[in-house]
């Protein structure tokens, strides 16, 4: 199976017409992952058993005409929990964790015939940008396998990047989506606050964490979208808001609507190659009838200090339940109840988690959490309104993903600061709630950059629309790595 050459509807069409059964799409796509995997170490586990007793079924059930999804092959980030099947968050700490449940996303995929092929690899916990952090493997960038894909959810954003699936989900806590699609050339959309359930999400920052597709395409982005989102009782952050068809409205248009371009996304640290990509992209927006203005952010340039407060405090707070007693790693040959707790924490977190639990609970603690918590959570709330303002007058607001092309393996991560500074362009997004994209808007020096698109609440119908009229006009979705294509 080649996935670079079809998408969603076309592989539908063929298992309606039973030019191909959801087994044997389900075989060439383990066939292509395996392939893959020694040189990009995107999953972690891999269904084969699981994924092909559900294709089984489904083909003696017969495929719904009506169900998009139904039979086709989808990776999970592994801090999804899946019943029956290992979910590790890539930690020792979980490393033999099997659910007793699905999370709702999950439930969702099963129940529209779904088949999930693998857990893909992500940083410890969701905590990292580059898919370094994981206890059991680094995974490579498909354009370069010297070069990171991103993180947290890098296993997701890489397997579809080399063409191993037709969609993945990932989490977005500060870029985790965002990012590696932008380091990986595919697309991935963090959707707004509550648009999809979190529930059975393991989780990180829970003010801040939300799930989303990686596709290639935007339109197939969108279908995946319509299939998770929606109002869960076992989530109360969850919204009852209607979700509409994320497909309806992918006309190309985008005559008449009013493009904000912040000048503090354009800044300092940015690379040369991808200012460029993103003028283009904004020129590009001009030939199709939209106005493009200059805007102001100006509380964004505080948002990586305020994120790494909050979310390592609401991280330090998440994380007490490893705790060594119920489940997960539990060290051996302790004295008394204060060795279980602290070696098993100590053996089975590793460095960048510790790094995290320990600044979010300083930030927390008595007499500090006025001058920390307290003052980030008020420049979150002046980010909020910066957005508003902007969003009075625009449609939506477009910059780039990340400051810069895929760095090296190896490269920043021993330098957390260095590694924290690839969020500066994304977390504005998931501080204020926001639904964002990144999609393929052009390469620096032959490595995928990502162009951002941010939406009002709620107003995925809108970077859904913008995204399809860029990538309809352009043709960087069409290019790929050369570990996945025929070059």
């Amino acid at each position: 199976m080649n996935y670079f050459d079809t998408d969603l509807t076309t592989l539908h069409d063929k298992l309606v017409n039973k030019e191909l059964t959801a087994e044997q799409l389900t075989r060439e796509t383990l066939a292509k992952i395996k392939a893959d995997n020694e040189a990009i170490n995107a999953y972690i586990t891999i269904d084969e058993e699981g994924a092909l007793k559900a294709a089984k079924a489904i083909d003696e059930k017969g495929i719904d005409a009506d169900n998009l999804w139904a039979g086709i092959p989808v990776a999970v980030k592994d801090n999804i929990v899946t019943k029956g099947l290992r979910t590790t968050a890539a930690s020792k700490m979980l490393e033999n964790f099997n659910p007793i449940y699905d999370a709702t996303v999950i439930e969702k995929l099963r129940a529209n015939d779904v088949i999930v092929i693998g857990k893909t690899n992500l940083d410890e916990f969701a905590m990292g940008g580059s898919t370094e952090n994981s206890y059991f493997k680094t995974t490579h960038n498909p354009w370069n396998v010297n070069k990171v894909p991103g993180g947290s959810s890098g296993g997701s954003a890489a397997t579809v990047s080399a063409g191993g699936v037709l969609a993945a989900l990932g989490t977005d806590t500060g870029g985790s989506i965002r990012q590696p699609a932008s380091f990986t050339g595919v697309v991935g959309v963090k959707p707004t606050y509550g648009r999809v359930s979190r529930w059975g999400i393991i989780a990180f920052g829970s003010s801040l964490d939300q799930v989303g597709p990686f596709t290639r395409s935007v339109k197939d982005n969108a279908a995946l979208l319509n299939l998770i989102a929606g109002h869960d009782e076992h989530d109360m952050t969850s919204s009852d808001k209607a979700v509409p068809d994320f497909t309806a409205g992918l006309d190309g248009s985008v005559k008449g609507m009013r493009v904000a371009l912040p000048k503090e996304y354009l800044g300092e640290g940015v690379d040369e190659n991808v200012k460029k990509a993103v003028l283009d992209a904004a020129n590009t927006f001009k030939e199709l009838g939209a106005t493009v203005d200059e805007v102001s952010l100006p509380h964004s340039k505080y948002g990586i200090a305020a994120y790494y407060i909050i979310s390592s405090s609401e991280a330090s707070s998440n994380l007490q339940r490893f705790d060594g007693i119920r489940y997960g790693f539990r060290a051996q040959d302790v004295k008394n109840l204060e060795d279980v707790y602290v070696r098993s924490r100590s053996e089975g977190f590793g460095d960048e988690v510790k790094r995290r639990i320990m600044l979010g609970t300083y930030s927390l603690s008595a007499g500090y959490y006025d001058a920390y918590f307290r003052k980030a959570a008020e420049v979150r709330t002046l980010m909020i309104n910066d957005f508003k303002k902007v969003f009075e007058d625009h449609d939506f607001i477009i910059g780039p993903t990340a400051p810069t092309p895929a760095f090296g393996i190896g490269e920043e991560s021993s330098d957390p600061k260095k590694m924290y500074m690839n969020d500066v362009l994304t977390v504005p997004v998931n501080m204020a709630g926001l639904p964002g994209m990144s999609l393929p808007a052009g390469f620096s020096n032959g490595l995928p950059v990502g162009l951002q698109i941010i939406a009002k609440p709620f107003d995925e119908q809108t970077l859904y629309k913008a995204g399809y009229a860029f990538e309809q006009a352009t043709d960087f979705h069409k290019q790929t790595p050369e570990i996945g294509g025929d070059k």
